[in-house]
C-alpha cells in the first residue's frame, strides 16, 4: 500500500493527445511487436502486439492550464507512450515502473509551476517505501505543489504525484 497516488495522464487529455499531441502532430498509432515500454495512460508496460502511439506530452503545461500557474521556461514536452484507443486506466497497486536499480528523479514544482528542487532515487527492492520516503521529503516543503517522476536515462516523464 502506497501513501501517495501515481497519477496517469487524465482521460480527457488522452482523448486530445489521440487527435493532436502537445507538439501539434497527429497521433500515429502502431502495433508494438516487442512491448515493454511504459504506458502513461494505465501506468503499466506495453504488452507485445498492443496498438499504441508515441506522442509529445507537456505535463506541467497541462497542469498549469487548470491552475493559476505560469511555468514559463520550466514548461517541457517530451515523448510518452499511450494506448491508441481508450483503456481502463491503472489497475495495479504500488508505484509504476519501479524496477529495482532504475534511476528516477523526483522533480518538485511550486504553485507557480517553477522547479522547487529535486531528488535522485535509485529504486531499491522496497520500492514503495523508498518512493513514500522521497515524496514525504518533497511534500514536507509547503511550497511544493506537485512532483514529476522522470527516468534519468532519457528524462522521460513517468508519472505525476500531487500534494495530498
Amino acid at each position: 500500500m502506497t501513501i501517495y497516488t501515481a497519477r496517469p495522464i487524465d482521460p480527457g487529455v488522452l482523448k486530445e493527445l489521440r487527435d493532436l499531441d502537445d507538439a501539434e502532430r497527429p497521433c500515429d498509432p502502431y502495433v508494438d511487436p516487442e512491448g515493454g515500454d511504459p504506458l502513461r495512460c494505465c501506468l503499466r508496460p506495453i504488452r507485445p502486439g498492443e496498438l499504441v502511439a508515441l506522442v509529445s506530452y507537456a505535463p506541467l503545461r497541462r497542469w498549469a492550464a487548470g491552475t493559476a500557474a505560469s511555468p514559463g521556461a520550466y514548461d517541457e514536452q517530451g515523448p510518452v507512450f499511450i494506448h491508441a484507443e481508450p483503456c481502463a486506466g491503472p489497475s495495479g497497486d504500488g508505484y509504476p515502473f519501479a524496477r529495482p536499480g532504475a534511476l528516477r528523479t523526483l522533480r518538485r514544482y511550486d504553485a507557480r509551476g517553477h522547479i522547487a528542487g529535486g531528488r535522485l532515487l535509485e529504486i531499491p527492492v522496497a520500492a514503495d517505501e523508498a518512493f513514500d520516503a522521497a515524496l514525504d521529503e518533497a511534500f514536507s516543503d509547503p511550497e511544493v505543489a506537485l512532483v514529476h517522476v522522470r527516468a534519468v536515462e532519457y528524462g522521460c516523464f513517468q508519472f505525476e504525484v500531487r500534494r495530498p
